[in-house]
């Protein structure tokens, strides 16, 4: 599983990386590139819950199957792409497939694994994601150079099948074949209802605190090339570094939050948590104004490490406020609201890119985190 999160973050980046040269080649605006980011993160986000659903209905194995399979040939088919309809379209196929990434994931850590080897499990699951968007540029760029931004949707296409052929032979285990009966004891926690301030409290910080992982992810190659002059080939030998503060993130603020904030619990904790990650998301706005690529980058890796803090103490704070029984529900719903941010904001980031207000742009994405935390703090008093 933590593979196949890995294959979906270099399916979803590959498009990122690669970025300035086809929009180059097929005369798309970043305008229209926003769109086609809102494609998919709105698919995305629609999808997580249905494949929830559908993950409960028919189990692991052959679900899995299914979803990989449709974003896998989703995937291949951007090489055919040749405007905004056709790569709006293939994103969208993607995203929707793509959906059931984490709910598989958890749904499998719960199957396979004891409840004191679960939330190892589920980092480790979880952890793919990260590792994607930092591998993406180190094995993407080469292939793309030797066979154009064609060829390397073809490698990510052949990558899927063959995690395809790997999950044939490993999900024969008995336990995702047959599932035995959930018997653990009730734990601690609430029920879920949407008047409740916790759920939208932790969509806020999970949503708007962690937005600027995905606006380096999206926008950070076609900065560098246009702003900074770099070729897709110098962009693709670096772009590896902010994703590292991103998969660096997810294990030192997990310990932080367990260490220093109950896990979650202890909402004094979650405050100073939160606080001290908004102060380390500010300096990202300062990216626009920086002649130094090497400065930048560092931005970036900051930016991405905070933002995977926000998502990580999102997920703690809502973890320790209701019941496990609700754990997939509140993994799929913190992953849509990401998505649904991203969709929103993303064309008009494109926009302000097409009149080369970069300093405007990235200042904006800085202050999306001080939203979620502002939102977060005012609905967590709410709370009794």
């Amino acid at each position: 599983m933590m593979l196949v999160s890995t294959i979906s973050y270099i399916d979803r980046n590959t498009l990122a990386l690669l970025a300035p040269t086809i929009l180059h080649d097929t005369h798309l605006t970043n305008e229209q590139y926003g769109f086609i980011i809102s494609a998919f993160s709105f698919a995305y986000m629609l999808a997580n819950p249905v494949w929830g659903k559908i993950l409960d209905r028919i189990g692991v194995r052959r679900g899995m199957t299914a979803a990989v399979s449709l974003w896998t040939i989703a995937s291949a088919a951007h090489a055919f792409a040749s405007g905004f309809r056709s790569f709006g379209a293939a994103r969208a196929i993607l995203g929707f497939g793509e959906g059931a990434t984490f709910p598989g994931s958890l749904r499998t850590v719960v199957q396979t694994l004891p409840l004191e080897k679960r939330s190892r499990g589920i980092a480790i699951s979880y952890s793919g994601g990260s590792l994607g968007a930092l591998i993406t540029p180190i094995i993407v760029t080469p292939v793309a150079a030797r066979f154009g931004w064609t060829g390397a949707f073809w490698f990510t296409g052949a990558v899927g099948f063959a995690w395809l052929a790997l999950w044939g032979l490993v999900s024969r285990s008995k336990d995702l074949r047959h599932p035995a009966a959930d018997s653990e004891q009730p734990e601690k926690g609430g029920g879920l209802s949407w008047r409740d301030s916790k759920i939208w409290a932790f969509l806020a910080a999970y949503a708007l605190g962690g937005f600027p992982a995905a606006f380096v992810l999206y926008q950070g190659a076609i900065f560098f090339n246009a702003s900074m002059q770099k070729s897709q080939l110098e962009i693709g030998h670096v772009l590896w570094i902010p994703p590292l503060g991103w998969e660096i993130g997810y294990f030192f603020w997990g310990w932080i939050t367990d260490r220093f904030a109950n896990g979650g619990a202890s909402t004094e904790g979650m405050r100073r948590l939160f606080f001290l990650l908004l102060c380390l998301s500010l300096p990202a706005s300062a990216i626009g104004y920086v002649a130094s690529f090497e400065a930048a980058l560092a931005l970036m890796f900051l930016a991405m490490f905070a933002a995977a803090g926000f998502i990580i103490g999102a997920v703690a704070y809502a973890a320790c406020r209701y019941s496990m029984r609700h754990s997939g529900l509140i993994a799929g719903l913190g992953a849509g609201s990401w998505s649904a941010i991203v969709a929103i904001l993303m064309p008009g980031a494109g926009k302000l890119f097409d009149l080369r207000a970069y300093p405007l742009a990235f200042a904006l994405a800085a202050l999306v985190p001080v939203a979620g935390y502002g939102v977060w703090r005012v609905l967590d008093r709410r709370i009794t």
